[in-house]
């Protein structure tokens, strides 16, 4: 979860295109969301535990609100889920 959200304002370790998508990173606000949503989305499936599916299920939504793009992003079309798309892509998850 801090891979992912510590992705989110280093874009620039990962690729250079989310680095020009990305204006303004999650907060570490964003750790704690996906740690409580997971949480959630793994006790409605029945399970006491957290596994990687559980926080690939809520990102998106945690992310959604939480990430600014950039003017150049906006211009070309494109949109947070993109975005989250190409981090979850590229940050090696458990």
């Amino acid at each position: 979860m801090a891979d992912l959200v510590y992705a989110t304002r280093t874009p620039e370790t990962l690729s250079g295109e989310l680095a020009a998508w990305i204006e303004v990173g999650a907060s570490p606000r964003a750790s704690l969301a996906l740690d409580k949503c997971g949480r959630a989305h793994a006790w409605l499936k029945g399970r006491d535990y957290v596994d990687p599916q559980d926080i690939r299920a809520v990102v998106h939504d945690v992310f959604r609100h939480r990430l600014t793009l950039s003017f150049e992003a906006q211009g070309d079309g494109v949109d947070v889920d993109r975005v989250t798309d190409e981090i979850v892509k590229l940050v090696a998850l458990p």
